[in-house]
């Protein structure tokens, strides 16, 4: 007998999971999903650590995938509690030998594993795979990762003519019927998280709800029914409306789809269309979002500090005053004031609106950019720990920006909103 347990993270899904696979190989397996308390508390600055937009759509995101994996016989299991307190529980209950887990490495995810492995017995085997990558660790010509260059297009050219990205796993057979357990449980509501239910608000450029299933029907959208992936190199500075990117960020980040499906659909759409700059370009975004996951694997904790990976020395304040007007709007640029205003209401920001929020915010106000990345992990729909803090010292002058840029936002707004439309459905009196 080999009971297992299937402990999810940012790994959502059923379709290209390789740890699910792992998993049901074994003779019985039951899944889990904590939901931390400590991820739902205030911190320090005044705002919770997971905030409403991205807990309403993690909620969503586990209601779908309770059900898929109901279709394949296996039962999922969802607690509002630590993980340390209740696997020894469940390992005990169910007679589990084996903890399968997609493989973490930064501070808060290793201090949780080691919690928990404190708490059981050394028998216990745990199997993580590293399972949120484009270009596999095991495939990459850079080891140990301390070898990564500290410049993206480095990185990029040595990997994407030399590195094959690994197929997509597909969607596993089902387990027997006599898998499934009489045990179950119910998700937690928005109030029991201690957050308020809310409307989505109609200007919003992201009107989708979470979960595997609204991830792949996004991809149909977006590469095959309306053909924008032809037109993403060139839309992918918008500010207004579902399309002008391909908005696939927030599944990503909760692992409701992989980098690999999303990749082998755009080579499903080239051989369909042609290779075009526009596709490509697709390609090279998912492989900037592995970058940043390989920068956190080679700094550490690192990308956290102040000075951060270049370890750079700014005179930086911490104006509660000046994060009240910048969170809310209220700053003396109107482009900035537009972004954070879409953020503040909808979880959402552009790509274009990020960069310039966050250089005004660290360049011009030069105020601590920790605090504007810990801002953005509370609000950012598609919250990805490495994207995140990779791309605040990129902007902060002390991550991978080889030239040290600085936005000027009002010629960012000239250029991206000439007729003030996106400033005007943002800060012009609304009824919403």
């Amino acid at each position: 007998m080999h009971n297992h347990l299937l402990w999810f993270g940012n790994n959502l899904r059923v379709r290209d999971n390789e740890a699910l696979k792992r998993a049901m190989e074994g003779t019985k397996l039951i899944a889990v999903y904590f939901f931390d308390p400590r991820h739902f508390e205030i911190g320090p600055l005044g705002f919770v650590k997971t905030g409403r937009f991205r807990s309403k759509f993690l909620l969503e995101g586990l209601a779908q995938l309770k059900t898929d994996l109901h279709e394949l016989n296996i039962s999922l299991l969802t607690f509002f509690d630590k993980p340390e307190s209740k696997i020894p529980e469940l390992v005990k209950k169910h007679g589990v030998d084996t903890i399968f887990l997609q493989k973490e490495w930064t501070s808060e995810e290793l201090g949780v594993i080691k919690n928990v492995k404190s708490n059981l017995p050394s028998s216990i085997r745990f199997d993580e795979v590293f399972d949120q990558f484009l270009f596999h660790p095991e495939d990459i010509p850079y080891t140990p990762f301390l070898n990564i260059p500290d410049v993206f297009t480095q990185f990029r050219k040595g990997c994407e003519h030399r590195v094959r990205v690994r197929p997509d796993l597909g969607i596993p057979k089902q387990m027997p019927k006599n898998n499934l357990i009489a045990a179950s449980t119910t998700l937690p509501t928005m109030k029991d998280l201690s957050l308020d239910e809310f409307e989505p608000d109609p200007r919003s450029a992201f009107p989708f709800e979470g979960g595997e299933k609204n991830a792949h029907s996004r991809v149909e959208h977006y590469f095959w029914e309306s053909k924008k992936l032809s037109y993403y190199k060139r839309t992918r500075n918008g500010l207004i409306g579902a399309d002008y990117s391909s908005k696939l960020s927030p599944w990503l980040a909760n692992g409701n789809i992989s980098a690999r499906t999303i990749y082998w659909a755009i080579k499903q759409f080239e051989a369909e269309f042609g290779e075009t700059e526009d596709t490509y370009w697709l390609i090279f975004e998912l492989i900037w979002r592995d970058y940043f996951k390989y920068i956190s694997l080679k700094h550490g904790n690192k990308i956290f500090h102040l000075k951060g990976i270049k370890n750079r020395t700014y005179t930086w304040r911490q104006s509660p005053e000046i994060l009240h007007q910048w969170i809310h709007g209220e700053t003396k640029d109107t482009f900035v004031n537009a972004n954070m205003k879409e953020l503040e209401h909808t979880g959402w920001m552009s790509n274009r609106g990020r960069q310039n929020v966050a250089s005004y915010w660290a360049k011009h106000l030069q105020q601590d950019w920790r605090w504007g990345a810990s801002y953005f992990e509370s609000m950012l729909l598609d919250y990805d720990v490495h994207s995140n803090w990779g791309n605040w010292m990129y902007n902060s002058g002390v991550g991978n920006d080889p030239r040290n840029r600085t936005f000027n936002t009002q010629r960012q707004a000239e250029l991206y909103d000439p007729n003030n439309i996106f400033q005007n459905l943002w800060l012009q009196p609304t009824l919403f």
